[in-house]
């Protein structure tokens, strides 16, 4: 097959696909919808609530996918062990900007069962192989939310974590004292909170500063995990890693390590994942999980704005021999040309040169 010919995202699946086999893990196939109550019981993790749902022929209410980590977590299996298993899938949810309904492709992966420090640090590591495998500049940015989690440990109300966390996530010292000095958090507390508002670079910078900004126990276990996962990553791509610690948006999902990555010509993430105990938890499961989705839809955006249609327009005759065409036109795709015949000059089609077809010859 020629790759020139895919599309980046056709591209990215297959690239993808081998990179996650070659560690091991195995193809997940689910069907493109689930029993609706799967979602109902488990809202809380879902990005949007809205679903679209159909009564199946047996009267039981099902709805199109608007995930696809419920459904392995609900199949994964029990016992010891670790489950590997990556998925290329369509979703379903509302998009953002025209705040309709719209189908997306994800590939990823998920981790389950019985993790140690390797299996956390090996997906880290696969989410930046996998950013430097879709193009070149990308970056993953890192966290942990067991260090903000630790320091809020004193903090009572839920609205009081939510202002803090939201003066995190805008990275606003003035708005994250304001917000400790309304929950009445300590100042040894309050200043290292305030310090995590610029715990933004690289791993290098930052790490020194996040192992003396407390002496909390937690603390420095998370940091340790966090030091772990982005030195084995950056061992192993050629991904850019850095740590930012305002990546808190999705703590009612995410319970540890926390990461996004993103790739040059493309304004928006388009890697979204971390460590999910939580949900694990709440769907009666003894284990632990990591994983990560790609949004392959975004890459569309990596198409150059003067990318040919085709290599070559072969102008022919309405009364042409089909067959002398169709040999013609296959001595220039066995060259590895792109080849579009029409009759009209006028082409819109944007082509790298234009050829006249002439009874088995073509001039330019």
């Amino acid at each position: 097959m020629n790759s020139a010919l895919l599309k980046p995202e056709e591209r990215a699946i297959l690239r993808l696909r081998d990179l996650y086999r070659t560690y091991g893990y195995t193809c997940f196939k689910m069907s493109k919808f689930e029993a609706y109550e799967l979602y109902v019981e488990n809202k809380e993790f879902l990005i949007s609530d809205r679903v679209i749902t159909f009564t199946d022929t047996d009267g039981k209410l099902m709805a199109l996918k608007p995930d696809v980590t419920l459904s392995i977590v609900k199949n994964a299996p029990e016992g010891g062990g670790v489950s590997r298993v990556y998925y290329n899938e369509s979703v379903f949810r509302v998009s953002e900007r025209t705040h309709q309904f719209k189908e997306l492709m994800q590939t990823g992966l998920e981790c389950i069962g019985e993790l140690g420090a390797y299996h956390l640090c090996e997906v880290v590591a696969l989410a930046g192989r996998s950013l430097s495998t879709i193009a070149q500049g990308s970056v993953l940015a890192v966290s942990h939310l067991g260090i903000v989690s630790a320091l809020l440990r004193t903090v009572c109300t839920a609205a009081a974590k939510q202002e803090i966390l939201r003066a995190l996530e805008a990275k606003n010292p003035h708005g994250m004292r304001e917000a400790c000095a309304a929950a009445d958090v300590d100042a040894p507390t309050t200043d290292a909170l305030v310090s995590l508002t610029d715990m933004y670079g690289e791993p290098a910078a930052v790490l020194p500063r996040l192992r003396s900004m407390s002496e909390d126990a937690e603390v420095h276990a998370a940091v340790k995990t966090l030091e772990q996962a982005v030195s084995l990553c950056e061992e192993d791509t050629q991904t850019r890693v850095v740590i930012d610690l305002s990546l808190v948006s999705d703590t009612g999902y995410y319970n540890g390590l926390i990461f996004r990555g993103y790739v040059r010509g493309i304004p928006t993430a388009v890697l979204f994942g971390g460590q999910y105990d939580r949900l694990m938890e709440r769907m009666g499961k003894r284990a632990r999980a990591i994983g990560f989705a790609v949004y392959l839809d975004g890459l569309e955006q990596l198409e150059e704005d003067d990318a040919l249609d085709a290599d070559v327009l072969l102008l022919c005759q309405k009364d042409d021999d089909p067959r002398a065409v169709f040999r013609y036109v296959r001595t220039l795709t066995d060259k590895g040309l792109r080849v579009a015949v029409d009759t009209c000059p006028d082409s819109r089609l944007r082509v790298g040169r234009t050829e006249r077809f002439t009874g088995g010859e073509s001039h330019a």
